[in-house]
């Protein structure tokens, strides 16, 4: 007989969608604090989204070098195959772009890499701030 995982907490469930409403938002002061209090940097939605994946997609750069600084990792990849990085690609945030490449962020990491992004949209501004393809 399997056990069933007990129900989530609700007003845990609650705040973990405040905190992916801060960093949509880019609410990095607010964000900072619970990350300083333990909140955890990779915290993820339903669709595999993180906190970093929503600040570059909204193009929040302070919201992304914050998480960055507290240990966000900038390769995971969401259910869609998507990056931070490609998300910032993608949104033409060339700080958000740096930052991540800053961070070790994987260009070709991804279905939609950033690569994929840069060169489906015509983004050669963007395709430029990329390191060149490996081998």
């Amino acid at each position: 007989m399997t056990e069933r995982a007990p129900e989530p907490d609700p007003e845990v469930v609650e705040l973990a969608h405040h905190c992916l409403d801060l960093a949509r938002a880019g609410s990095a002061g607010q964000l900072g604090d619970l990350l300083d209090a333990g909140l955890p940097p990779d915290l993820t939605n339903s669709r595999g989204d993180t906190l970093l994946i929503l600040a570059a997609y909204h193009a929040h750069p302070e919201t992304v070098r914050l998480l960055l600084a507290h240990g966000a990792d900038p390769d995971r990849v969401n259910d869609n195959g998507q990056t931070a990085l490609g998300a910032a690609v993608f949104r033409r945030d060339e700080q958000s772009v740096r930052a991540l490449l800053e961070a070790g962020a994987d260009a070709s990491l991804g279905r939609q890499s950033a690569r994929v992004t840069a060169e489906f949209f015509d983004l050669p501004e963007m395709a430029a701030l990329l390191p060149p393809a490996s081998p």
